[in-house]
């Protein structure tokens, strides 16, 4: 069969109407090659979420087009340049199917998208994987794309072997680096992503993820890309942002009120006894000692820009004040360096590995010159991997001891917990602990009991931490807070069987999906130095505003960057880059004009502050 004129490698002394069939048959199957790959990738697009999101694409012929073209293209270039048309599909389907695969298995695990900033985490991703169990298993879809991925390869291996001489090759590279240009235009156009391709009938509007996988993949993934590095937010004036910081008066935090700062951000803790209508589960049980935690200190909502997902986020919004993070390459302005420049000692801990979204050289950029992991300090405490909460919070305390009994100086400590790190088993109970009634599906039942008994244990290790500082004559204030809501099942199984609200476009809804608990906590001999008791109820509040709060309740000044955010604060008390605000008490979209002017001032500080390092 492959000696039939049709399927050789060149048409060499064939009749000319023969040569333009020929070719006419490689280059259309190729065409074809490349809209399967494109399509197939659309297929993978939106995970678990219904079938009926991959019929919305096609009712939406610019994100068809947005999705195709660039897969074609690049079939073509690569074509183009090694001349053999099996290859060339087998390299873009690699590339282009893998990517999709990941980004599938990644929606239904984390419900979250795969971006192009994923990449240079890969290797944490495969980490996590690993560790995790997650079930990998091929199901229907991922056997369809193997086939297809099989099928084409071979189909274009024996029927497809049309190789254009090498100066027909060029041309094809020429023109395909030309079209290259256009097409990355209008990839990264914000009004086309933003505008052009929405794409509401099946998504909820307000949720990122939904968003990113209503325009199916390739395209998102592609338009992501604009999105990986920090970048100067509209109007902005490097003069105007340097002036409004330069009109603040940096002020040292006075000696004597250098209180002690150990801060905890705690994996996935979430406080469910605040969902409306849950039935059949003993929240009680789950958070009674925390609640009664919650009674001796500040507490309030606290709202993340994540679900289920990007711990470093919340982390790192804490740490630098920004609601945009970005890639963090070299050192940048923080409060763990300006507590650096107050003469704190500045140190944290996380019993996971150091590689784990780069902590071991983002902490540093982030003036935090100590971090403590398995690799150098974990592993000889716990030999079972990611060290518990029972581990790590007299490690907490025994770090607290050796500065206080050694160099003696203020002390500020942030470390993040592990457990509490979904998937949470779905075929037994862990500890032993049942909160839930029955009524619920086993699955379901097995994942709520497992979280919440962490949370349990969380809070009762918690319990003998605090017990142990209330002891303490040397001042000292503990910062505790969770950073997201925890993954209850593929595509949130458990939350919907709970009747828990995830709707973003409610008020109810955004809270429930991206709201989590922040307890500002303060021992006797911190309160009577600060002269503030440290109790009620604090005001909802954004991740990147946690430590304004934790300023003024201390009564503290801070330098130029704490007193314009917190300025900014009392009138935009939760900014997210979710596009939703608190504004005047109401949770809204759209902010008035002083409002806006505000947020413009806000991301124009921002961007300023985050690229010009100050501390040496």
């Amino acid at each position: 069969m492959r000696n039939f004129w049709l399927f050789q490698t060149a048409p060499d002394g064939l009749p000319k109407r023969r040569q333009a069939v020929f070719w006419l048959w490689n280059e259309g199957f190729l065409l074809l090659a490349g809209l399967c790959l494109a399509w197939l990738s659309m297929f993978f697009a939106y995970g678990d979420y219904p079938d009926t999101i991959m019929k919305t694409y096609f009712q939406h012929p610019l994100i068809v087009l947005l999705n195709t073209v660039p897969v074609v293209l690049a079939l073509f270039l690569v074509y183009g340049l090694l001349g053999r048309p099996w290859l060339a599909f087998l390299i873009t389907d690699l590339a282009v199917w893998g990517l999709s695969l990941g980004n599938y298995y990644k929606l239904r695990f984390r419900d979250d998208p795969l971006m192009f900033q994923d990449l240079k985490n890969i290797r944490d991703a495969a980490g996590i994987t690993m560790k995790a169990n997650y079930d990998l298993t091929p199901d229907k879809r991922v056997w369809f794309g193997l086939l297809c991925l099989l099928f084409g390869t071979i189909f274009l291996f024996f029927l497809v072997r049309g190789r254009p001489a090498a100066k027909l090759r060029l041309a094809l590279l020429a023109v395909g680096a030309l079209l290259c240009v256009p097409v990355a235009k209008f990839v990264a156009d914000n009004d086309i992503y933003n505008n052009k391709t929405q794409n509401f009938d099946q998504i909820e509007r307000w949720s990122s993820t939904q968003l990113y996988l209503s325009k199916g993949f390739v395209y998102p993934f592609l338009h992501s890309i604009t999105a990986s590095g920090i970048k100067p937010p509209a109007g902005y004036s490097a003069a105007a942002a340097r002036s409004l910081l330069a009109s603040y008066t940096p002020k040292d935090i006075p000696a004597e009120e250098r209180v002690d700062i150990i801060a905890i951000q705690l994996e996935a803790f979430a406080d469910f006894s605040l969902f409306k209508n849950v039935e059949g589960v003993d929240f009680e049980k789950a958070y009674g000692v925390y609640h009664h935690l919650e009674e001796e200190g500040l507490t309030g909502n606290l709202i993340t820009n994540i679900f289920a997902g990007g711990t470093v986020d919340t982390e790192r919004a804490f740490l630098t004040g920004y609601a945009d993070q970005w890639n963090y390459r070299s050192n940048t302005n923080s409060y763990g360096w300006y507590f650096g420049a107050q003469g704190y000692v500045i140190e944290g801990s996380h019993p996971s590995y150091e590689w784990f979204y780069n902590r071991r050289n983002v902490n540093g950029y982030l003036g935090i010159p100590t971090y403590y992991f398995i690799e150098n300090r974990f592993r000889e405490l716990y030999q079972y991997g990611e060290a518990p909460d029972s581990v790590l919070f007299p490690e907490i305390f025994r770090l607290y001891e050796a500065n206080r009994d050694g160099e003696g100086a203020p002390y500020f400590s942030f470390n993040v917990t592990y457990q509490g790190h979904g998937p949470y088993g779905t075929e037994d109970v862990w500890r032993g602990n049942h909160f839930t009634d029955g009524r619920y599906t086993e699955e379901t039942a097995n994942i709520v009991d497992n979280y919440l008994g962490s949370i349990m244990d969380t809070a009762e290790q918690l319990r003998l931490l605090l017990d142990q500082f209330r002891k303490e004559t040397r001042p000292v204030v503990l910062v505790i807070f969770g950073d997201h809501k925890p993954w209850l099942g593929y595509s949130n199984s458990a939350y919907q069987e709970l009747g828990v609200n995830l709707d973003t476009s409610t008020s109810e809804g955004f809270y429930n999906y991206y709201g989590t608990r922040y307890l500002i906590w303060a021992n006797d001999a911190a309160k009577s130095l600060l002269k503030n008791d440290f109790t009620g109820e604090g005001p909802d509040i954004s991740s990147c505003f946690l430590m304004n709060l934790l300023f003024d309740q201390c009564g503290w000044t801070g330098d130029a960057w704490a007193q314009a955010t917190t300025d900014i604060w009392r009138e935009i008390p939760v900014l997210t880059d979710q596009d939703r605000y608190v504004r005047n008490g109401e949770l809204t979209a759209e902010l008035d004009a002083e409002g806006q002017e505000i947020l413009q001032t806000y991301r124009s500080i921002e961007y300023y502050y985050g690229t010009h390092f100050q501390y040496k």
